[in-house]
């Protein structure tokens, strides 16, 4: 694998605004200043901004955690993204996603068995990322009919977000 171009910054060296938003992070839920916001440490501002949306969608969102974490595979396969996937399968599985949805996702493949609102989070997320970020109203109106506006936002938010990473990730060549 190629070097990693934004390896992580030791922590005599931050700068204040690093520090602030680092000791932020570590306050927080995720305790510890994980892989993708180590490249995110060369901007401290939207760093924070970042961590601070993640930590909403991944705790707190309007479609729950097991379906946000669902969302996240999704997103992660689409963007070969593995520092993601190797943070999120466990935590999939964990929240109750179970072990054959999750092969065929990293397979590439639609999940043969799956209950119906895992279907829904699913093939709405692959039609948002394969679409260019369009959605049909057929499957917007199912997911908003099931999960309210709120929660077809958060999907949204969630795809975004986890692509956002995804691209800082697979750029600065992050490694697990």
């Amino acid at each position: 694998m190629p070097q990693d171009r934004l390896p992580p910054i030791p922590p005599e060296q931050w700068t204040e605004a690093q520090r602030k938003e680092a000791e932020a992070m570590i306050a927080g839920p995720r305790g510890a200043i994980v892989a993708p916001f180590v490249p995110l440490m060369r901007s401290p501002e939207p760093m924070g901004h970042v961590q601070r949306l993640g930590a909403y969608l991944r705790y707190r969102s309007a479609v729950g955690t097991r379906l946000t974490e669902l969302a996240t595979l999704v997103t992660a396969k689409h963007y070969a993204q593995g520092v993601e996937w190797a943070i999120h399968a466990p935590i999939a599985a964990r929240e109750g996603i179970a072990q054959p949805t999750i092969e065929a996702i990293d397979r590439g493949e639609r999940p043969a068995a799956m209950p119906d609102d895992e279907a829904l989070v699913h093939d709405f997320c692959i039609e948002l990322l394969q679409g260019r970020g369009r959605v049909s109203d057929a499957t917007w109106a199912c997911a908003t009919q099931r999960f309210g506006e709120p929660g077809v936002v958060d999907l949204v938010v969630i795809c975004g977000y986890y692509g956002l990473l995804a691209l800082v990730m697979n750029s600065a060549r992050t490694a697990r």
